[in-house]
């Protein structure tokens, strides 16, 4: 695999601070287990368990606590950040769980539309459940989940429509909604639906102990699971950067700009992401990333032009590290980096890079591939 070397690091670095513990950078700190035991003691008592994963990650953002929770009528495993994910291979997903006998949905918590139908679909799910208890008044539906897979903007998106939707007055509550994972640290209540009753509780986000295997490690680390500084904005930046120039998704952006005098501009025929609507959007939904259109635009041009011309062997190691060094410097221009900052000029690059990645504005990737011999647990 081209990207054995890479990964191998990254898994490394995370595996060594894990071991080092909280004082050496590790995640699970006192805090963190004191979370996992207290939503183990809630499981038995809920209604319903929400398992929130990574859409991109449908296996690797598996939350390691419920592996051996039986009742899966009790569970459902929701993808959210489905915006952010391969649209095609959502639907292989949902077929894959659905063989497993796991009932599962695939959420974007920042789209009303959306959310309203995931309610109905919740709704729908306690009816069935008064069948067998008529005689309980409220429902309590839990959410739990590792760091940054969308929680607590899934608890907000809600609450906030369900409210809306039983026309309940009141002020509205907000669980905090941070691009840094782990920044939830209590179990809050918020309610969804009237008649019946029904809250949901937003959980701490919690990881394993330790990690493992390399490849979630690193998976883990670029969709923002674990910090960026237990590897470094570098690392996880060239780790995109191979899984990009591996795709086919570059090419999506053959055509989307044309040059014309030195500037660029959108070509109307071609699928763009940051259209003026969709701009906007993106700025609603994540506001940690500023970067202006034209600047995306030239960053996608640049990644495209380096690949399509590049005349070296993709799968060999040393070649595809050779392509991410060029890619490193061209971006700086893109990007708008005077080059005599040095080192940290790669530094900016790379942090520029991810919060394009995590917001979707460099293509939509699925980087967990479907078993097709093996179970997994659910």
């Amino acid at each position: 695999m081209a990207t054995a070397t890479l990964v191998r690091r990254m898994g490394t670095a995370i595996k060594q601070a894990a071991k080092k513990g909280p004082s050496g950078g590790g995640w699970y700190d006192p805090h963190m287990a004191a979370a996992s035991r207290a939503i183990a003691e809630r499981i038995p008592l809920v209604d319903l368990i929400l398992e929130v994963r990574d859409a991109r990650i449908p296996l690797s953002s598996e939350y390691e606590q419920l592996r051996d929770y039986t009742s899966s009528s009790r569970k459902i495993v929701v993808m959210n950040k489905m915006d952010l994910a391969n649209r095609s291979q959502i639907k292989e997903w949902m077929g894959y769980f659905g063989q497993q006998n796991c009932i599962c949905y695939a959420v974007n918590s920042h789209n009303k539309q959306n959310i309203k139908e995931f309610l109905n679909f919740l709704q729908a799910r306690v009816r069935e459940l008064k069948k067998t208890n008529p005689y309980s008044y409220t429902t309590t539906i839990m959410l739990v989940g590792i760091p940054n897979v969308g929680k607590s903007a899934l608890a907000n998106a809600l609450h906030q429509i369900g409210r809306i939707s039983a026309a309940e007055k009141g002020k509205l509550k907000h669980a905090i909604v941070s691009p840094h994972p782990g920044e939830t640290k209590d179990i809050s209540s918020f309610k969804i639906g009237s008649h019946p009753n029904i809250y949901v509780l937003d959980t701490p986000s919690v990881l394993p102990p330790e990690i493992l295997d390399d490849e979630v490690c690193s998976k883990l680390a670029l969709t923002g699971s674990i910090r960026d500084c237990l590897v470094g904005e570098r690392e996880i930046a060239q780790y995109f950067l191979a899984i990009l120039n591996l795709s086919d998704e570059y090419k999506k952006w053959e055509k989307l700009t044309v040059s014309k005098d030195d500037r660029t501009f959108l070509d109307p025929k071609a699928e763009s992401l940051s259209s003026p609507q969709l701009g906007k959007k993106q700025k609603r939904q994540y506001p940690t990333d500023h970067t202006q259109d034209f600047i995306v635009h030239d960053v996608r041009r640049t990644l495209f032009e380096s690949i399509s011309t590049f005349h070296g062997n993709m799968e060999d190691e040393k070649d595809l590290s050779r392509l991410i060094e060029t890619q490193f410097t061209s971006l700086l221009e893109a990007f708008r980096i005077p080059t005599e900052v040095g080192e940290e000029a790669q530094n900016k690059v790379a942090a520029k890079l991810l919060d394009l990645y995590r917001t979707g504005r460099l293509g939509h990737y699925t980087l967990d591939a479907i078993p097709r011999h093996t179970q997994w647990p659910f």
